[in-house]
């Protein structure tokens, strides 16, 4: 318990040692990855479709039997109103945790497909990425789209997708040389309770917030840009028809709701799909968010950054523990060898991991404090980056770095902008 107040021993090092971005090339970790790991098993990824899938369905039936479970315990077994309620409720919760987790793993899969990692059949992994994107209301080949060009352009201000930072001047700040401890205050410092609300919205409704306007996307899109229109400067013309083919995917899968909804009852489709899709969503806006923004890590301007360097400025997190090796398929526990070999089946991403920590070395990012802190921590933290400057760290509610660049990284002696 105490391990939610702390952060990790490898954040603590990362903010005590002065930035110096990676001398290692491309080449060298390339070198030291067994070219077997590169190999996709269409049969493997299929037996791990199936095991996700049914793992759904049998805790899906079990949700059926947690109301007459517990009227059984008061009318067959004596126990008394407020026992029944309380397994009741303790059961739906139990429900609601473990299927969200299940079809965070559904979403996580389908974003392997998205990479083409699962199968060297490309059809086959567009059709298991749609299906299974769809069912949780994903636009599969939109969203596809926008996260291969996050890949792309990694932890770049100018050209990332992705949780790209604000700047002084998004928010009307003064100049840094004028600026008073007030001014961060009037935009950044609110009550505990105002920022407990905005975490919750953006882990309950961020994923679909960010879908439909675009938030915490690339500024260079103009308002109004989202995930759903076909001719939204997100996607290249070639792309439109698989845009429509996602929504059509996203609509044939609400009339199934609507219909299996008017079947059991509103109160049954909030139990059994709503919660966990709700919470699903929370796993994957928390695991997403948290690659890429901390206060230790890295953003790159155009003249200062390169693939490697956006690569590995994402941090590695035990998210979930065994559950998120086994349910969210390594997503986060191995998300910088992700970013550098995406099309790596995520099978073989651990061992990705140990094999570029050898090359890597201090450049490897790994935070081991409980994510719910970390969340936290980022939420508070990471609040803006400055207009110029060519490696930029976040600054937090009073103006500051939690890290500096190291004496002579830019050619000059330089603290982080």
């Amino acid at each position: 318990m105490a391990s939610l107040f702390y952060d990790g021993p490898e954040y603590k090092k990362r903010m005590e040692t002065p930035f110096k971005p990676t001398k290692v090339t491309l080449s060298e970790v390339h070198s030291v990855v067994p070219k077997h790991l590169h190999e996709r098993n269409t049969f493997k990824a299929l037996l791990y479709v199936a095991r996700d899938v049914i793992c759904a369905v049998i805790v899906y039936k079990l949700g059926w039997l947690i109301d007459p479970a517990a009227r059984s315990l008061v009318q067959d077994y004596g126990f008394s109103q407020g026992v029944g309620t309380a397994v009741k409720w303790g059961l739906w919760a139990f429900y609601w945790h473990w299927q969200g987790v299940i079809l965070a793993g559904w979403w996580c899969l389908a974003h392997e497909a998205g990479h083409g990692s699962l199968s060297n059949h490309s059809w086959l992994n567009h059709l298991l990425g749609f299906s299974l994107h769809t069912f949780i209301l994903v636009p599969y080949y939109a969203w596809r789209s926008t996260h291969n060009a996050h890949h792309k352009a990694t932890m770049s201000i100018e050209r990332d997708e992705n949780f790209v930072p604000r700047t002084r001047s998004d928010y009307g700040l003064p100049p840094e040389s004028s600026a008073h401890i007030s001014d961060y205050h009037d935009i950044f410092e609110e009550t505990p309770i105002y920022t407990l609300l905005r975490m919750l919205f953006m882990q309950a409704l961020g994923w679909q917030f960010y879908l439909f306007t675009n938030a915490m996307g690339s500024p260079m899109y103009p308002a109004g840009t989202n995930h759903f229109q076909p001719s939204s400067p997100l996607f290249k013309p070639h792309e439109r028809k698989g845009i429509i083919a996602s929504n059509i995917g996203l609509t044939f899968m609400s009339c199934v709701l609507y219909m299996w909804t008017k079947e059991v009852g509103l109160h049954n489709f909030a139990k059994l799909y709503l919660v966990p899709y709700i919470l699903a969503n929370h796993w994957i806006v928390m695991l997403t968010y948290l690659h890429h923004s901390d206060p230790t890590i890295a953003h790159y301007r155009k003249k200062e950054w390169s693939f490697l360097r956006g690569a590995i400025s994402t941090v590695d997190r035990p998210l979930l523990g065994w559950a998120g090796r086994f349910f969210l398929h390594n997503v986060s526990h191995d998300h910088v060898a992700h970013h550098l070999f995406s099309s790596i089946p995520f099978y073989n991403q651990p061992k990705v991991t140990e094999a570029i920590k050898k090359v890597l070395k201090e450049d490897y990012n790994f935070d081991s404090t409980n994510t719910f802190r970390a969340l936290y921590r980022t939420f508070t933290q990471c609040c803006f980056i400055e207009d110029d400057g060519d490696i930029v760290f976040y600054k937090n509610q009073h103006g500051k770095a939690s890290r500096v660049l190291a004496e002579g990284v830019l050619g000059e002696t330089k603290k982080s902008t």
